[in-house]
């Protein structure tokens, strides 16, 4: 019983160190892969129907406000006063 278990150790801690070695071959010869994400540029929305009373700086900043907040994803089609 001694013999078998002194043996699956020896087996054990030989898989540990090989697998080391290969993490370590590996990561040396076989460069990691690069991600270039591509950036969309980030279009201006335009707003269609602005309030009568609201000025160009106030549509400006609501429709900047949600560019940010959307991650440029999010256009301002319509304001309305409510």
């Amino acid at each position: 019983m001694a013999v078998g278990m002194a043996t699956v150790f020896a087996i054990l801690i030989l898989i540990i160190y090989l697998g080391k070695g290969l993490i370590t071959l590996v990561n040396k010869y076989v460069p990691e892969e690069i991600i270039v994400k591509k950036r969309t540029p980030v279009l201006q929305a335009q707003p269609v129907d602005a309030a009568k009373n609201m000025t160009g700086s106030t549509t400006a900043v609501i429709v900047s406000a949600i560019s940010i907040a959307t991650g440029g994803k999010g256009h301002v089609t319509r304001i309305e006063k409510q």
